[in-house]
């Protein structure tokens, strides 16, 4: 399986040998470093740990220090499921040319934080009429029930207003596009969750 770890950058656009264009997304990758090999028989299932961005051990604390002593002090450490555990070491590197122009991809993050909002922001709310005697409530929600439905309190699960964004969101059957292992960058189609800088996971389909 292959998988990598990276930062987003920016949205670009780049064209094909055909000369069509595509949006993409940049994603930086400076490499990971295998830290920990996980099997079936030790614990349970097979999976890979990978250290990310270099950090001073002496700000690490002490069990992540003594988890990665002999590969150094990483800021981010992520575990990937595989099937092919065996085929890791500790220690071993990977960096953007485990993918090719062409692999399908899906590509995890946290999405953009956007605050307090209203229904019609978050839940695509249709809102209210804007003539017949309306004057206040063209975003409102309207009517969430009563105590006929729901035993005069609110029900579990009411769209309503509240927090948005800020939420795990894996987006699937994606394209890589380009790949320079030198610069350290790759290229995605499409846009990917996040602001940047946010950590992005990206996975073989």
């Amino acid at each position: 399986m292959k998988f990598i770890l990276g930062k987003k950058e920016y949205t670009t656009q780049i064209f094909d040998d055909r000369g069509m264009v595509h949006a993409g997304t940049v994603i930086a990758v400076p490499g990971i470093t295998v830290t920990q090999v996980k099997n079936e028989a030790k614990d349970g299932y097979r999976a890979v740990q990978v250290g990310f961005m270099p950090k001073d051990a002496k700000k690490m604390n002490k069990p992540f220090r003594g988890h990665t002593k002999d590969l150094g002090g990483f800021a981010v450490l992520k575990e990937f499921r595989v099937s092919d555990a065996e085929d890791f070491h500790v220690g071993d590197k990977k960096d953007a040319s485990v993918f090719t122009p062409g692999d399908i991809v899906r590509v995890s993050a946290i999405s953009k934080g956007k605050g307090f909002q209203g229904v019609v922001k978050r839940h695509k709310f249709k809102g209210g009429p804007r003539t017949h005697g309306q004057k206040h409530s063209e975003r409102e929600p309207g009517s969430i029930g009563g105590a006929g439905r729901a035993g005069g309190r609110v029900a579990k699960g009411m769209r309503m207003a509240g927090r948005m964004g800020g939420d795990r969101v894996t987006v699937k059957n994606l394209t890589v596009l380009a790949v320079d292992a030198v610069e350290h960058k790759m290229i995605i189609s499409g846009a990917v969750p996040g602001r940047r800088g946010t950590l992005v996971e990206v996975r073989g389909a």
